[in-house]
């Protein structure tokens, strides 16, 4: 049940729809594949900000003839190892260039590892779901 977060640079102050649902495609198959995250339950939502306005030291991307991209993934804490969390991070800044074109190197993906107290959906905290999960195994 991750949330994800993503921003991505644009060319221009017009976003892609097909950017955005390419972009939504390659994360829930890498969120599914490698952190092992279901599908059904993995929300995305996508922003964008134009070159011009994203800036990496002094200059922007823009001027940088560069893209970048920034992912912020929430996942219930110790439900992935350091493994999976470094290809998962390889896999997406990969399939980011191959989406985007040219990568500037500071491109960021922040795996968020939520206490599982602290967080839910539909009113439950994953510990809560997790203990009833045990309760109806035993």
């Amino acid at each position: 049940m991750p949330i994800l977060n993503l921003t991505l640079s644009t060319p221009t102050n017009n976003a892609s729809a097909d950017q955005s649902q390419r972009a939504a495609a390659i994360l829930l198959r890498l969120t599914h594949d490698i952190l092992h995250k279901a599908q059904p339950l993995t929300s995305i939502a996508i922003s964008h900000v134009p070159q011009q306005h994203w800036y990496i030291g002094e200059q922007s991307l823009a001027q940088q003839e560069k893209a970048s991209f920034f992912l912020d993934i929430k996942i219930t804490d110790e439900t992935n190892t350091a493994i999976d969390k470094a290809a998962y991070i390889k896999a997406v800044f990969e399939e980011m260039a191959g989406l985007l074109g040219p990568l500037h190197e500071v491109s960021y993906v922040h795996i968020d590892d939520a206490r599982p107290a602290a967080w839910g959906y539909g009113g439950l905290t994953q510990q809560y779901r997790a203990v009833k999960k045990m309760e109806q195994a035993a």
